[in-house]
């Protein structure tokens, strides 16, 4: 059976129950100067995604422990949306996985956003709160088996790309952030005042939140 394109989406941690202290000092020293890391769910073993497919865990245990070659190698590279085609085109590289480890039926993974063109478009997505999930990308036959389609031996793992539409339940990434005490930026009263069933009333307790944040705010700047 010839092979095709097979392509799961996976929404990574949907509800933030992921595994979000796996960063070395170093990754977190980064992430204080601005590099962004995500961590989630990749792949599931035994369970039919959305696209209608299931794959047995031996076969993604070996596709994952082939991958950890790339992974360590860093050139564990995907791309921004899903292309059409199995060849991971370098100019469209957005990011890259720098660990990869099972947790029970679960594949995790943690994925350093590039600072390519493609990636600061993801990371753009990432700070304004879009919800982003992760895709893997591999070749290989299926078969029909007591009403469900079975991926088969034959399938090759590509590699992960960064989606907006998962199909696997559970696989939308989680973003890492920093845990450093920095000056918070200007308070807007405004925009809470837009917010609906607000009311002006409220106005002299924001003015007050507002003050307290400038104080503090000077307090930062001034290094006490």
């Amino acid at each position: 059976m010839a092979k095709e394109l097979l392509r799961e989406f996976y929404a990574l941690c949907p509800d933030g129950n992921c595994v979000l202290d796996v960063l070395t000092e170093s990754e977190k020293k980064r992430m204080n100067e601005g590099s962004v890391f995500l961590v989630g769910v990749c792949q599931k073993a035994g369970v039919k995604n959305g696209n209608g497919r299931i794959y047995r865990k031996d076969i993604l245990q070996r596709e994952i422990e082939n991958y950890q070659k790339a992974i360590g190698e860093r050139r564990a590279l995907g791309e921004l949306d899903h292309p059409d085609d199995s060849v991971i085109n370098l100019k469209n590289a957005s990011h890259l996985i720098t660990k990869m480890w099972w947790d029970g039926d679960n594949v995790m993974g943690k994925v350093e956003v590039l600072g390519t063109p493609s990636g600061q478009v993801l990371k753009e997505l990432i700070n304004a709160g879009v919800k982003l999930g992760i895709s893997s990308r591999g070749l290989g036959s299926v078969k029909n088996q007591n009403g469900n389609t079975i991926v088969e031996d034959d399938f090759q793992l590509i590699c992960f790309d960064m989606v907006s539409d998962p199909s696997t339940p559970g696989a939308y990434l989680s973003h890492q952030k920093p845990k450093k005490l920095t000056a918070s930026p200007a308070f807007n009263p405004l925009e809470l005042m837009a917010m609906p069933g607000l009311a002006e009333n409220n106005l002299n307790e924001v003015k007050k939140i507002d003050k307290v944040k400038q104080s503090l705010n000077e307090i930062l700047k001034s290094g006490l």
